[in-house]
């Protein structure tokens, strides 16, 4: 009986330790790459519910992006850096838009954004479905949209401040 009981024991020890790699191994990816331009290509979608980082969006009216999921380095995505604040500065023939990521895009590579069919629309007509040759970059941004270096406190944000906290 004891040396079964051991056996158990030691069995499971691998497991949990695969299980903790397994959990811990996204989180020391490659940083996103903030204010590095990029060339790709754009479709758009028209989802509504939950995006990846857990909030509800609808992408039929809002203005938001699904980046690919190569960017994207939490198990959990509602934690993912890609959602503390992150947006995504696009231009095309002299326009420019930026939205924030709100969700990830499963069949995208690493330089094909899904925008929301707003933003999208900012561009091109909807019945052109694609868009090559655009740039964009992660940025940072501001709740009032302007982009602002990763390193600066966002003013105004409720996030961890506590709110109501304090009588």
């Amino acid at each position: 009986m004891r040396v079964v009981k051991n056996l158990r024991i030691l069995a499971g020890a691998p497991l949990a330790a695969a299980a903790l790699i397994a959990l811990t191994a996204g989180s020391a990816s490659a940083a996103i790459p903030i204010n590095k331009p990029m060339t790709g290509k754009a479709t758009y979608y028209n989802d509504a519910g939950y995006g990846a980082c857990g909030t509800q969006i609808n992408a039929s009216n809002q203005m938001l992006v699904a980046v690919s999921h190569t960017w994207w380095t939490s198990a959990n995505p509602n934690n993912d850096p890609l959602c503390k604040g992150i947006s995504v500065k696009v231009t095309y023939q002299g326009k420019s838009v930026t939205v924030p990521v709100r969700d990830k895009c499963p069949s995208c590579d690493s330089t094909h954004l899904d925008l929301s069919q707003p933003a999208f629309a900012r561009f091109a007509p909807l019945g052109q479905g694609v868009i090559n040759g655009l740039t964009w970059q992660f940025v940072k941004a501001g709740f009032a949209g302007e982009t602002i270096p990763l390193s600066a406190p966002i003013e105004g944000s409720t996030i961890g401040a506590g709110a109501g906290a304090s009588h």
